[in-house]
């Protein structure tokens, strides 16, 4: 795996099918993840809040749905849906 200080990592994605229903499984097991949101720009989200628009994508573009937590020992993950991978992917 690595050899990084616990808390070091960040943006580790997890991809899922349903943002919201992962989302949800999470929560029900005690982990604090933020709010399903998507990114103003674009598909892609940048580090950090800025660009964040509340919600997923309006069109739920594949790639375009992120929630975010962080695990047990700091690390800060990614939820992202994919419902449908590009070509060559």
């Amino acid at each position: 795996m690595s050899a990084a200080a616990p808390g070091s990592v960040e943006g580790r994605h997890l991809v899922v099918q349903d943002i919201e229903a992962a989302r949800a499984a999470l929560v029900e097991r005690g982990v604090e993840v933020s709010a399903v949101f998507h990114d103003a720009g674009g598909v892609f989200h940048r580090a950090g809040t800025e660009g964040r628009v509340p919600g997923p994508d309006p069109a739920r573009r594949s790639y375009a749905s992120f929630a975010s937590f962080s695990g047990p020992d700091g690390n800060g993950w990614v939820l992202q849906e994919i419902t449908t991978r590009l070509p060559g992917r």
